[in-house]
């Protein structure tokens, strides 16, 4: 069972994001971090796509790269970005003759590709419908608790979001940090008689320089969590920053997976040691890893 539709529908997935390398440092600490979390048993893992020809076939090589000489079952970014429709089809395409049945389909931010002329896909909607006529693919789409940056109010956020997933198979969400902003946005899916599984996104914030860092990338850390980072700053220096921030983001599982949530997606920044102590801390390693790790 390789789609991950269908891993859905079997049960909750635990999930993984890796963004491609773009030098032999990077890729040395890549390897190292899936070499790491491999063991884990994740469900499936996602791999980022920056736009523009060179970030594509970092994309392409690495997930293609896992699936014949892994046992983790990858999924690929797409950007609308940057190409025209004919491109797009043609990585789809290649995609599928490689063996890929997964993707997630995004409008993607402007890049330095990108020249500002119109795009031939304006929304990840489009993306979705073209990855369709393609076939063979089970299709996510991003999902913000707290509204696109782009979008002019919440409500318009949301009923394009019931748009895309009337189409794909699932969401996954941006970062966030607070249960009732996932709730909210599965409540306000579900009004507009969208029931597919949501995935959280989960990022735990390990040190106070990500702080500003969040904010920037559109989901800002509120105070009473910075406070309480401060205060373990004041008490314990770093090392005590980083356990709270693991312990924050292990709380904020428990509660997400409690209100029924289908799984959680961890953005690991091709870094495994967060990721694989919350997955520790909620049991859910395999028995012979987490007794070595006891």
């Amino acid at each position: 069972m390789t789609r991950i539709a269908d891993l859905l529908a079997a049960g909750p997935t635990y999930s993984f994001e890796f963004f491609p390398p773009k030098s032999d440092r990077e890729l040395k600490v890549l390897s190292q971090t899936l070499l790491e979390l491999q063991p884990l048993g994740p469900s499936f893992v996602s791999v980022t796509y920056r736009g523009g020809a060179a970030s594509r076939q970092r994309t392409q090589d690495l997930v293609t790269g896992m699936l014949h000489t892994s046992t983790l079952v990858p999924m690929a970014h797409l950007v609308c970005v940057a190409h025209t429709r004919l491109e797009l089809a043609e990585i789809l395409v290649s995609l599928r003759k490689a063996g890929v049945e997964n993707v997630l389909a995004l409008g993607g931010d402007p890049t330095a590709a990108d020249d500002g002329s119109p795009r031939e896909l304006a929304y990840a909607v489009q993306l979705v419908e073209l990855a369709r006529a393609i076939g063979g693919f089970s299709i996510g789409v991003a999902a913000h608790p707290a509204g696109h940056p782009a979008s002019p109010d919440l409500r318009s956020d949301r009923d394009r979001l019931a748009e895309k997933l009337a189409l794909a198979d699932f969401a996954i969400t941006q970062f966030f940090f607070e249960p009732d902003e996932y709730l909210g946005l599965v409540a306000d899916l579900a009004e507009r008689g969208v029931r597919k599984p949501v995935l959280p996104g989960i990022m735990p914030v390990t040190s106070l320089r990500s702080v500003p860092r969040m904010a920037a990338m559109g989901a800002a850390v509120p105070a009473w969590m910075e406070s309480r980072l401060v205060e373990a700053d004041a008490t314990g220096g770093a090392e005590a920053v980083r356990r709270c921030g693991i312990e924050l983001a292990t709380e904020l599982c428990r509660a997400v997976l409690a209100a029924g949530a289908p799984g959680l997606h961890f953005y690991t920044l091709n870094q495994s040691g967060a990721t694989r102590e919350i997955y520790l801390a909620l049991g859910l390693a395999p028995k012979a890893i987490a007794a070595g790790a006891g």
